[in-house]
């Protein structure tokens, strides 16, 4: 099973979006508006489909972090500025949805 990398470092680069350096070297990048509409929690994803329950309109556009902190070692929880703060969003699943120029080009 493969060791899932680490964020080492998090800043806001560039500004609305949360930038990741992970301890395998790789930098990461999420718009907040990104994060905020893929939250995984049960509120905004339905358990037992997976269907999206949070309307993307509802998501004001300068949403933001008001604080970001780590859930053991394997996740970060953000409580964001709509008051939201119960997702949960793993190492892995942040790799997965990485937005850095990389990774987009490789899910393309």
């Amino acid at each position: 099973m493969a060791r899932t990398p680490v964020p080492q470092d998090i800043t806001q680069d560039p500004p609305g979006h949360l930038g990741i350096l992970w301890d395998d070297g790789h930098r990461g990048r999420h718009a907040y508006r990104t994060l905020r509409e893929r939250c995984p929690c049960a509120h905004c994803v339905d358990e037992w489909t997976g269907e999206g329950r949070l309307d993307p309109s509802k998501v004001p556009a300068d949403i933001h972090p008001r604080e970001v902190s780590r859930v053991g070692a394997y996740a970060l929880r953000f409580t964001w500025s709509d008051g939201h703060e119960t997702g949960i969003y793993t190492f892995t699943f942040l790799r997965e949805i990485c937005e850095c120029d990389a990774c987009a080009r490789l899910r393309t």
